[in-house]
């Protein structure tokens, strides 16, 4: 059974910060939106044995607030070598992320897109968000540049129907790895680690026990057809670089490996306490995202 597993989302940290004043001096990934832009970006994944193409076309939106938006729309999805036709949900479905640092992130309602859309869509955003919390910041301006925030509350990507519940807790170390004025770019490196004392709420007393050599910060149950329960905990890390414009601070690619190390327990009860034994289980992702045009109408740059 294919699993889905998606990225970090930080939402309530951003609506922490969304409120403080962003330095412009010196910020040197700043976003510069224009309205009317659009973007259009494929995004290839890997994630265990399915492999996956999917195209994401974008405009640049503002709302009443005068804060900046970018608003996709999902298409062309390749499933394992074969085009897939999305369910008229998914095709209406719209994807809001920003890297307006005085606009918040918002998480999507996902319950009634095809599940194989998830996936995509959370990685997707998790380009933004690490992106966005190095231009709130400010903190990032020269080549070694770094700082490290730590992040304990947990963070959901369950759908209540394929996914019961879904958590991970993640601390970042935000990293200025290059700036290249020859070629206006700079490329940024997020890591993603385990927190000291994670989170993650976990349902049953076997999943207390490490399972590496961190404590757990990782938790999935899903619920199969035949109503049995698939349980893995474990802990996660992944690392994620992206590489985006000098000129107007616009993603240009990004590249992210993941990793979890779990043990995975069917269980006949939705309260995990009849099980079978438990099974070593590495889950192994990775997540690449390419600008493939791009077409700027003549607004005015923010």
């Amino acid at each position: 059974m294919l699993k889905i597993l998606v990225g970090i989302i930080l939402i309530s940290m951003f609506n922490l910060l969304a409120a403080e004043a962003v330095t412009t001096d010196r910020n040197v990934l700043l976003r510069r939106y224009r309205e009317g832009e659009k973007l259009t970006y494929h995004m290839n994944g890997i994630n265990e044995g399915w492999h996956y193409e999917i195209q994401a076309d974008g405009v640049v939106k503002r709302d009443s607030t005068a804060g900046y938006f970018e608003e996709y729309r999902w298409s062309n999805l390749i499933s394992d070598n074969q085009k897939v036709s999305l369910s008229p949900a998914s095709v209406d479905f719209r994807q809001q992320v920003t890297l307006d640092p005085n606009h918040t992130l918002v998480f999507p309602n996902l319950s009634g897109i095809d599940p194989r859309l998830i996936g995509p869509t959370t990685d997707f955003m998790t380009f933004y968000a690490d992106l966005w919390l190095a231009v709130k910041t400010g903190k990032l301006a020269d080549a070694g540049d770094h700082f490290y925030v730590k992040r304990g509350t947990p963070n959901s990507w369950a759908d209540g129907n394929n996914v019961l519940i879904g958590e991970d807790s993640i601390d970042f170390d935000l990293n200025l790895k290059e700036v290249n004025r020859s070629e206006n770019t700079a490329t940024i490196l997020v890591c993603h680690l385990p927190p000291e004392k994670p989170e993650v709420k976990l349902p049953a007393n076997w999943m207390a026990k490490p399972v590496s050599d961190a404590a757990n910060n990782f938790v999935q149950v899903q619920r199969n057809k035949d109503g049995k329960y698939v349980a893995s905990v474990g802990k996660e890390t992944f690392g994620v670089e992206i590489k985006l414009s000098l000129l107007d601070g616009k993603i240009l690619s990004g590249h992210m490996d993941n990793t979890v190390e779990t043990i995975e327990r069917e269980c006949a009860d939705a309260e995990l306490a009849v099980c079978g034994e438990p099974t070593p289980h590495l889950i192994k992702r990775q997540i690449e995202i390419s600008l493939a045009s791009t077409l700027a109408l003549h607004n005015p740059v923010r």
